[in-house]
């Protein structure tokens, strides 16, 4: 048994109807473009993982704001009564 239930010689006449539809160069040509995107695809990546690590955030600053905070009360303003 093979892959799924296929056995190896099923799987060899598929690889065979492949090359005869598309040829070596085709395939060839496609497992380098597929090769070439995976490559961009993790360059990118990597790229969105160092821009989050480069931003300035809580976990790479280390000083500490120390302050206090106070209510000021508000004077209230004379009110006019017109009638």
């Amino acid at each position: 048994m093979g892959f799924g239930g296929i056995s190896i010689w099923q799987l060899l006449i598929i690889l065979a109807i492949v090359i005869l539809l598309f040829g070596t160069k085709r395939l060839r040509n496609f497992g380098s473009d597929l090769g070439n995107a995976v490559k961009g695809f993790r360059k990118s990546m990597d790229n969105e993982e160092d821009k989050e690590k480069s931003k300035p955030g809580i976990e790479q600053d280390s000083s500490v704001i120390d302050s206090t905070v106070e209510k000021k009360e508000q004077q209230e303003s004379p009110k006019t009564n017109d009638k």
